[in-house]
């Protein structure tokens, strides 16, 4: 088929399906099924959604990611980042469940896949490549022990709207001990199945168990928190509505920062899958997916997805190798909308609180910061902003990832602004090396040999200048300047500039400038501005050797020619 028609749709390009390879990815998509199902209901709680619309959400959108993303194992559907920071966003905006707030995170989802649809169209994946590791994981720790906060009521069963009650007036009646032993037995359930059998899909088993106990028990009809009942049958085709001037801009930070995180989570999958695949991850076109998935879920009533670490791992160790296991998977949860949504009536939702819980605790890693300290203290520093200024604004916790990327595009400039920038002397070992940290004498007389480690553009050029004119000015004797030029890999008019005053500066002095291992694509750009014309004062050395060479026969007031 030609190339072009796959690329667009790359679903074209799945393997011919044969028994063995359907019977494989049956296998997985039912594992990836087991587990989807759970915790789409628990995520649109964490959502503040109808808990139907977390099926909704691991339905179509699934389907419509695995067909036109270029990543066709991963776990798409609702995902424990998103769905907090969607219910952050609106808190305060509507009241949870309702009519609005459905609206609004349907817009939301509708706006941010829009948005990602647009960047992978033009090919501008690269763009997110500004959110550091560092900004990520700041926000993603404090993320973590908000979902958990806002567990621990549902798991508890707490019966106070806040825990200020607890703390004035504290007595056991305010719990319902009936919840707690559901959600704290399911919690330890999961996590010791977590730690001995990871890849097990325990949170349906336990799900089916606590029902059936629920039921049993005739939990629901002494008054407890239930799932209650789902409507069945497939999501009906959603328009939010108009959304007003006041309610876009209410949207448009929650809209970038769902965009941005939701995708830096599909990339930390893709990657992974890419590397297992030996093939190049292609960013745009799971934009491309990822963002035609959003806009599905949107107009299905339901929230914003994406794809989920977890559930993407457990495809790829269940054997997974193209996208025909998501489509079993969506498989499942069709039959689960069509004839199952019942057999969920009696599910205790403490026992969602605890799928939830055992899904993000993962992402808590407290030795990630001393990690990054000895790494980078300024990076470690990011981090830590990110993270306090996400616990302690929320619920409008996008400030944290949007002062963490302002700080961390800070840090890039000014060192950007400020390169290294040394005067290098002979190495015993033949190096050329720092000449004022390791103590090595000058390569010839009257001369100022520099390397810049960074391109001569208007961000480094005003560095390089000022470091030349400050030492001549403090070394009045010095006649010739040596620029090892090999790091240089791009000069821009700003340098070319620049390297036409440090010309003119060292002709005005009777003295010289030597250039040493310029590369082509800046040499081209120095010719084409008339500089590197045969001329007094100038001189060009292929190889540091020759430059070396050409230095020590330098004569202290003689002006060389082009070498």
């Amino acid at each position: 088929m030609p190339s072009s028609l796959a690329r667009w749709l790359p679903f074209l390009s799945w393997p011919r399906p044969d028994r063995n390879l359907l019977k494989g990815e049956f296998w997985a998509g039912m594992t990836v099924g087991l587990m989807l199902a759970p915790q789409g209901m628990a995520y649109a709680a964490l959502a503040g959604m109808p808990l139907v619309t977390g099926i909704y959400a691991s339905l179509i959108p699934t389907l419509v990611a695995v067909l036109f993303s270029s990543s066709t194992r991963l776990g798409v559907g609702p995902t424990a980042l998103t769905s907090l920071l969607i219910g952050a966003s609106l808190t305060g905006l509507a009241e949870p469940a309702s009519a609005q707030w459905v609206a609004l995170a349907a817009w939301i989802a509708l706006l941010s896949g829009l948005l990602q649809l647009v960047l992978g169209l033009v090919r501008f994946g690269w763009l997110l490549n500004l959110v550091t590791s560092p900004v990520l994981s700041g926000f993603t720790q404090a993320a973590a022990l908000l979902i958990l906060g806002s567990q621990l009521r549902a798991l508890t069963g707490l019966r106070a709207t806040d825990w200020g009650a607890l703390l004035n007036t504290p007595a056991p009646g305010l719990f319902d001990l009936t919840a707690a032993a559901f959600g704290l037995g399911s919690l330890a359930w999961l996590l010791l199945a977590r730690r001995w059998r990871p890849h097990f899909p325990a949170a349906i088993v336990v799900v089916v168990a606590t029902g059936a106990a629920s039921w049993a028990l005739g939990y629901a009809d002494a008054g407890g928190a239930v799932v209650g009942a789902l409507p069945s049958g497939l999501p009906a085709p959603y328009w939010p509505g108009a959304l007003s001037w006041s309610g876009f801009t209410d949207l448009v930070l929650p809209v970038l920062v769902v965009t941005l995180v939701s995708f830096l989570e599909t990339a930390s999958s893709a990657k992974v899958e890419s590397q297992r695949s030996s093939k190049r991850w292609d960013e745009n076109q799971d934009l491309i997916g990822q963002g035609l998935a959003k806009i599905s879920s949107g107009l299905c009533g339901s929230f914003a997805t994406s794809a989920s670490f977890s559930r993407s791992a457990i495809n790829l160790y269940a054997g997974a190798k193209s996208g025909w296991a998501a489509l079993f998977t969506v498989g499942l949860m069709l039959v689960l909308l069509l004839w199952l949504t019942p057999a969920l009536y009696h599910v205790p939702q403490s026992v969602l609180a605890a799928v939830v819980i055992t899904a993000v605790s993962g992402l808590i890693r407290p030795a990630t910061l001393p990690r990054l300290w000895r790494v980078s203290r300024v990076e470690a520093m990011i981090a830590a902003v990110t993270w306090a200024l996400t616990l302690a604004t929320a619920p409008r916790m996008y400030w944290g990832v949007l002062v963490g990327l302002l700080m961390n595009l800070s840090h890039f400039l000014y060192l950007r602004l400020h390169p290294r920038i040394i005067e290098v002397g002979l190495h015993p070992d033949g190096s050329l090396r720092d000449r004022h940290l390791w103590n090595l004498p000058p390569l010839a007389p009257r001369l100022l040999a520099l390397r810049m480690d960074a391109e001569l553009d208007f961000a480094s050029a005003s560095a390089l200048e000022r470091r030349v004119t400050e030492h001549l000015a403090a070394h009045p004797d010095v006649l010739h300047l040596c620029l090892l030029a090999q790091p240089m890999n791009r000069i821009d008019v700003t340098g070319v500039e620049t390297f036409a005053q440090l010309l003119a500066l060292m002709q005005s002095r009777g003295g010289s400038l030597h250039l040493s291992g310029l590369k082509l694509p800046a040499e081209q750009v120095l010719r084409q501005a008339g500089l590197l014309q045969a001329r007094d004062g100038l001189a060009l050395h292929r190889t540091d050797t020759d430059a070396l060479a050409a230095l020590r026969r330098l004569p202290e007031t003689a002006c060389p020619t082009v070498a």
